[in-house]
């Protein structure tokens, strides 16, 4: 039974990341597929290109609730198993990270959109926030504050991911924290691997930034209308 929890929170986490809000408002702001622009990704960064502020803020908030929704679909899906552990992880802790983690693949790689997407950034603050809200704020305030400040949200994103795992594993370690109880090692194990995968996916932004060619926030791309909005996607 609890393994078909685990795959039920996989799956519905995983799908609901993978709702592509940023292709939508695109299409809806700009008449365009915000694929066939900028960066070609479908987070909030390319929307802005694209699509202007309000479409870019209405993404944000939107992928950033994919992340928070999972979490607490898991946490309600384990409800009944809040004191249970594997001896080393708690069952519900340990699904909450899993939902989280699904989130951020689906958005990454959408089943709607030929498993290509986004780079998960908005989502992770979102099951960030959901975990444990205080890193999830120290998160995106380093994230918006120096993408914004720079004009490079890569270098942000990346910054603001390594930060949250930093936050989250000295709080574990001196076993302090802004709330009671300090945060959970499977929470430090989440911001962990969010980071790497926040790396790795601003790989090609990081040549880039080394290089001098990193595309700034509020560059002006050409935005081409869509054929039809009645195009299958």
């Amino acid at each position: 039974m609890t393994a078909l929890m685990y795959i039920a929170v996989v799956l519905i986490s995983y799908l609901l990341g993978s709702i592509p809000f940023g292709l939508l408002i695109g299409k809806r702001f700009a008449n365009t597929d915000i694929r066939q622009v900028g960066s070609g990704k479908i987070g909030m960064t390319n929307v802005l290109r694209t699509a202007g502020k309000k479409a870019a803020a209405l993404s944000l908030i939107l992928d950033i609730l994919k992340g928070a929704l999972a979490v607490l679909i898991a946490a309600l899906i384990f409800s009944g198993k809040s004191q249970a552990n594997t001896g080393i992880f708690t069952w519900i802790e340990s699904a909450k990270v899993l939902a989280a983690l699904s989130a951020i693949a689906g958005h990454s790689w959408s089943i709607f959109l030929k498993f290509k997407g986004g780079r998960g950034v908005a989502t992770f603050i979102g099951g960030l926030l959901a975990l444990h809200w205080p890193a999830g704020i120290v998160a995106g305030a380093f994230i918006l504050g120096i993408g914004f400040r720079t004009k490079y949200m890569s270098l942000g994103s990346i910054i603001g991911a390594v930060t949250a795992f930093i936050m989250l594993m000295s709080l574990n370690v001196l076993e302090v924290d802004f709330l009671k109880p300090y945060p959970p090692f499977e929470y430090v194990i989440f911001a962990m691997i969010s980071a790497i995968f926040i790396y790795v996916m601003h790989r090609d932004n990081i040549i880039r930034l080394f290089n001098g060619t990193e595309r700034k926030i509020g560059d002006k791309v050409k935005v081409a209308p869509s054929p039809s909005t009645n195009d299958p996607e």
